[in-house]
């Protein structure tokens, strides 16, 4: 039951670092030099089991009994990825001599499932289109079967793959492919998943603003028996915006390492206003425009129908794109001189190539950090403009912001560069900051289809004229019109209006609405806010000002100022007791007869 009052549980991720390390048994001091140390090598040990356990596994019975989802026995294999890989005996190996908790196996084998089952989508992706691939000509049949279907880009991406395996096999065909065949078994990543383990392992307690950590660490980079793995306690800070908000419950976190050290990659679960989908009577559209993030529309839902003021409002991003824009010109540039040098190493001397190779090593790390300050810099503009949605729907009274579903959404037809920037912008990490920002205030974000958002008049549905480019749009039959953003924002809110009894939930994603329907949407002319000020003509005071002789003070002769008029051509002459001045003028005329004489002609 859904009420006014009424509460739902939320899950969000935050990082943070700890300032304290102590031994939970001796209470002795660590320092955080020798704690990242100890942390390095657990994370060592979980990437080599996991990169080994996903090289012995990379064949297809694997992705075979995932796609069925039972056990040996015929049983439904659990959610849990450790719990699943024990019963399939997916167990990882260490080398000989080396003693590695059970609970750190359980890390390994989770994290390992994670990757293995989101791999198994694209095994079943690859082998429904292979049999439809033609390696002459390096294309794609179309489907047959509804199923069949897949996103553009996602098959454009599997195209790539098959046309790189066509050329490796000489042309050869083959009528099925797996994800086995085409692309080699991935690395595990240097990371330390807490949430799969227990007590045993590692817990976690908050109080007083911190959070306290205790895993267990080895205490050497082989260690060889229980000994030399011994309880930590780290101390963290919980960040200042999580300060008095109503968590419920604080999750083990995932390590990992970076360039300032141990990095704790938090969850937690806190409860939020619940919104009423189905009772949403004002929705907010969100339209991604290749010129900034996107611009967003207000239509309402009232007796009468649909309606809007047609008047959006564009995201600021305060320069951020431009930064964007050429810090991914540099990072390409320093990725294809990295790869021409690549080329020139496999054929070149030995000395020559220890050259090169230190210089593919520096371009390598300057592209690094130019992807680290991009990830950056994309995140502050997702919150951002996230909090700027947010803000501009609740002054609104919205209930629901439509945004635009990011699997059918492409950009074409701008060139190679705008099409290629378009692609690598924030846009799905700014619908999580979104989805995250707007939950907070009882806001429900919901995707809805794409297509013909920003071509189709939201009142006719006829296609749009383009009177003004591509960045306006009009419709003569419906007298409306203006930013096509605007009116793109406009038909994304109508169709989360009309569908918001037949959108679809599914864990872990936004609801989302499948059909796009159509209901004229007529423009407001309700007055919502004060009649701006608008500038005005002042009038020129043409009358003489009188002087004010002051008390008790000898007055000076008052010169009055030069009319302020077109016909002010000629300059006054200076005060009269001013004869030795060098701008004495050799006719004291005055420049009002003279104005008044070009008046009459």
């Amino acid at each position: 039951m859904i009420g006014p009052e009424s509460t739902a549980q939320r899950q969000f991720a935050f990082t943070t670092r700890a300032h304290v390390a102590v031994d939970d048994a001796t209470g002795e001091p660590i320092g955080l030099d020798d704690l990242d140390t100890r942390v390095g090598w657990l994370l060592d040990l979980i990437a080599a089991a996991g990169t080994e356990l996903t090289a012995r596994l990379w064949q297809p019975v694997t992705f075979d009994v995932l796609a069925a989802g039972l056990d040996g026995a015929g049983r439904r294999l659990p959610a849990q990825g450790h719990v699943a890989a024990a019963r399939l005996g997916w167990n990882p190996h260490y080398p000989d001599g080396i003693y590695v908790p059970s609970r750190v196996s359980r890390v390994v084998t989770a994290q390992v499932m994670a990757s293995v089952r989101t791999l198994a989508f694209r095994d079943a992706a690859i082998a429904a289109l292979s049999e439809r691939f033609d390696p002459v000509t390096g294309t794609l049949a179309p489907p047959t079967e509804p199923g069949d279907s897949v996103p553009l880009g996602f098959a454009r991406g599997v195209q790539r793959q098959l046309v790189a395996f066509s050329r490796r096999s000489d042309g050869a065909k083959s009528t099925r492919l797996r994800i086995t065949d085409v692309q080699e078994p991935p690395r595990m990543a240097a990371m330390a998943g807490l949430s799969a383990a227990d007590r045993q392992l590692a817990q976690l307690t908050a109080a007083d603003h911190e959070l306290v950590l205790t895993v267990k660490l080895p205490t050497s980079a082989a260690p060889a028996g229980r000994a030399q793995w011994r309880r930590v306690r780290l101390t963290a800070a919980i960040p200042a915006h999580l300060h008095g908000r109503a968590i419920t419950d604080w999750h083990l976190p995932a390590l990992v390492l970076d360039r300032k050290g141990l990095l704790w990659r938090c969850a937690a679960t806190e409860l939020i206003p619940a919104g009423d989908l189905t009772a949403s009577t004002v929705a907010v559209g969100v339209d991604w425009s290749p010129s900034t993030l996107g611009a967003a529309a207000i239509t309402a839902d009232g007796p009468a129908g649909l309606s809007s003021d047609y008047r959006g409002w564009t995201y600021d991003d305060r320069g951020l794109g431009i930064k964007l824009a050429r810090l991914q010109t540099e990072g390409q540039m320093l990725h294809r001189k990295a790869a021409r040098l690549t080329r020139l190493a496999a054929t070149a001397p030995p000395e020559v190539r220890a050259q090169l190779e230190t210089k593919i090593a520096v371009l390598d790390a300057h592209r690094k950090a130019v992807g680290i300050k991009r990830g950056k810099i994309n995140r502050e503009l997702a919150f951002h403009f996230a909090r700027q949605v947010t803000d501009s729907a609740a002054a609104s009274g919205a209930e629901m912001i439509a945004v635009e579903d990011l699997t059918t959404l492409e950009t074409r037809g701008h060139g190679r560069v705008n099409n290629n920037r378009a692609a690598q912008s924030a846009r799905r990490q700014a619908v999580t900051a979104l989805a995250h920002t707007a939950a907070a205030v009882g806001i429900t974000v919901v995707s809805v289809p794409a297509r013909g958002s920003s071509a189709q008049c939201p009142g006719c549905d006829e296609p749009l004229a383009r009177p003004g480019g591509y960045h306006t749009a009009w419709c003569s039959g419906c007298r409306v019109g203006g930013n096509r953003d605007h009116v793109a924002g406009v038909n994304l809110a109508k169709r989360a209006l009309l569908g918001k009894c037949k959108a679809t939930r599914r864990r872990g994603r936004l609801p989302a609405i499948q059909v796009a329907e159509h209901a004229p949407v007529r423009k407001s002319r309700d007055k919502t806010s004060p009649t701006p000020r608008r500038p005005r003509h002042r009038r020129v005071r043409r009358s003489l000002p009188t002087a004010t002789p002051r008390v008790g003070v000898t007055p000076k002769q008052h010169v009055p100022a030069p009319q302020a008029s077109v016909w002010d051509t000629v300059e006054p002459a200076p005060p009269q007791g001013d004869a030795g001045s060098r701008d004495t003028r050799t006719s004291p005329t005055h420049a009002t007869p003279v104005a008044d004489s070009m008046r009459s002609t």
